[in-house]
């Protein structure tokens, strides 16, 4: 009986080491990293100009947008026209380069291109 008790108290022990261990990689998890596992389309290509445009406040967002994917508020994915959307509503204007490409036959050529060969 008494091994059992010795037995136990190693497992609870070990458990409590490792649920320890769990709460330290969770709290040391890089809030830029969490909000990029939800980033799609040119998610990560937005958050990278913004950052650049507007590194203090962008890193505050980053933040707080990474708290509420770890809560679990936020679990859809987010995209690069969201998150440009977001960063707009908070007044921090910047712009993204945009292109339009048109396929015919195989091909693609950006839509300037095809215009100026119609003329």
């Amino acid at each position: 009986m008494e091994e059992d008790k010795e037995l136990e108290k190693l497992k609870q022990k070990k458990l409590n080491e490792i649920i320890n261990k769990i709460k330290i990689q969770h709290s040391q998890e890089n809030p830029r990293m969490i909000l990029k596992s939800k980033l799609v389309d040119r998610g990560e290509e937005v958050l990278e100009i913004a950052e650049k445009s507007y590194p203090n406040e962008t890193k505050a967002i980053i933040k707080k947008l990474s708290e509420l994917i770890k809560q679990g508020k936020i679990q859809n994915s987010i995209s690069g026209g969201e998150l440009l959307s977001l960063f707009r509503n908070l007044g921090l204007n910047f712009s993204v380069s945009t292109s339009i490409s048109v396929s015919k036959d195989g091909k693609i050529t950006s839509l300037s291109d095809k215009l100026k060969n119609k003329e």
